[in-house]
C-alpha cells in the first residue's frame, strides 16, 4: 500500500510540473484543455492518494464532481475576488466559467482512471483480484458422491 501511495504522490508532482509548465508555456484554447484535463487528473490523483482502494471509476467520479463544483463555484464572483487577494488561488480555483471545462475534466479524470486501473492490472493488484498463491487453482470440490447443500 505504501508504494501504491508513493507512486501516486510521484504522479501528483509530475502531474502539477506539468499543469504548471502548460500554464506558462502554451496560451489559448488548447493550454486551457489541456489544464483543464490536467486538473481533473490531479484531483483523480489526490482521491487516489486519500483512498488507495477506491475503484478507478469511483475515484474518477469522485474527482469530475469535485472539478464541477470547483467550475460552478466560478458563477460567483468569490474565485475572482479571492484571486486579487492571492493570485495564485486563481490557479486553483480559476475565475471565468466555461461550460467546456466540464468536458476536460471528464477526458482527463478517464484518462487518470484508465492508467491507474492498468497500471493495477499490471502490478497485479486490482481490487477483487485474487492475489494468493493458489489464485489459478480450481475451487475445492466435494467428494464424489457427497449430497450438496
Amino acid at each position: 500500500m505504501r508504494s501504491r501511495r508513493a507512486a501516486i504522490a510521484i504522479a501528483a508532482a509530475v502531474t502539477v510540473a506539468a499543469g504548471l509548465l502548460v500554464h506558462a508555456t502554451t496560451t489559448g484554447e488548447p493550454g486551457g484543455a489541456i489544464g483543464d484535463a490536467l486538473y481533473a487528473a490531479l484531483a483523480y490523483l489526490l482521491v487516489a492518494l486519500i483512498a488507495p482502494r477506491l475503484r478507478p471509476a469511483i475515484a474518477a467520479g469522485i474527482a469530475v464532481a469535485g472539478c464541477a463544483a470547483v467550475e460552478l463555484l466560478q458563477l460567483t464572483p468569490l474565485p475572482a475576488r479571492l484571486a486579487e487577494v492571492a493570485p495564485p488561488v486563481a490557479l486553483v480555483l480559476g475565475t471565468t466559467f466555461q461550460a467546456a471545462d466540464l468536458a476536460f475534466y471528464a477526458l482527463g479524470a478517464a484518462a487518470a482512471a484508465a492508467a491507474d486501473a492498468f497500471s493495477r492490472r499490471a502490478a497485479g493488484s486490482s481490487r477483487g483480484a485474487r492475489t494468493t498463491p493458489s489464485s489459478g487453482a480450481p475451487a475445492r470440490r466435494p467428494p464424489a458422491g457427497t449430497r450438496s447443500r
